[in-house]
């Protein structure tokens, strides 16, 4: 009996449609693989007698129980859990009649085109809602490290024109007290003015050296070095 019967592994594949618990309808692939037990060949034979159909309803039945208890999301999550619970039901029932259930699988999960297609658009847009956050979340960031830069920046420039002023002021303040002590007689209204014209000096040859500065000389006298500066302003516009 043993040479006309089959003992090989074989393989059925079972497509079942059902639907989900958040009611998407969906078609899963359940491929079995069993096999004939060489000490039950008596009851294979003559218990069943198409082994394959009575494997189709156990799918059915375990498949359409266990799915509609999930979301679609856990279903693809849980086909780990749905094989092992066919692969179990099985076995409890076939190995009775004579065949070992050596492996089930699911090797499809395909819902409905239109629900694909939703699906990949949610994870789309989180994806796009994602990128939106972290390319804000990163202009803040440099936003705020540009605005630290720039108040730091400011305060080391404040520091250095404050101490620019007080070593100008302390020059200013030394060279007044030389030349009151190298010249008898002066005040410190003529040194100051003295000082004042040098300074003028010196901005006017800065101003020259620039190719793209345009100066323009307002006549004005006030005091005494201002006539000194535009006398001296006058006799090099003679030359």
């Amino acid at each position: 009996m043993g040479s006309l019967f089959p003992c090989s592994v074989q393989q059925i594949d079972v497509r079942v449609e059902t639907k989900t618990l958040d009611n998407v309808f969906l078609t899963a692939v359940v491929s079995v693989q069993y096999q004939v037990l060489r000490e039950k060949v008596f009851e294979a034979f003559y218990s069943l007698t198409n082994p394959a159909q009575q494997i189709t309803a156990h799918i059915y039945d375990v498949m359409r129980a266990q799915l509609p208890t999930l979301e679609l999301d856990a279903v693809f999550e849980a086909k780990e859990e749905l094989a092992l619970a066919v692969k179990n039901a099985l076995s409890k029932t076939m190995t009775e009649y004579g065949y070992q259930i050596l492996q089930a699988l699911i090797t499809d999960l395909d819902p409905d085109q239109r629900v694909k297609n939703a699906m990949n658009e949610i994870n789309s847009s989180k994806r796009l809602k994602f990128a939106v956050a972290e390319r804000a979340e990163g202009d803040k960031i440099l936003k705020v490290k540009s605005a630290e830069a720039e108040a730091e920046a400011k305060y080391l420039s404040g520091v250095g024109v404050a101490k620019q002023r007080k070593a100008i002021v302390d020059g200013l303040r030394t060279s007044i007290v030389d030349f009151s002590d190298g010249v008898k007689g002066t005040s410190s209204k003529d040194i100051m003015d003295l000082l004042l014209l040098t300074q003028y000096f010196d901005c006017i040859r800065d101003v020259g050296q620039e190719g793209h500065c345009k100066t323009t000389f307002v006549p004005s006298s006030r005091s005494t070095g201002d006539d000194m500066r535009n006398a001296l302003l006058q006799a090099g516009a003679a030359k």
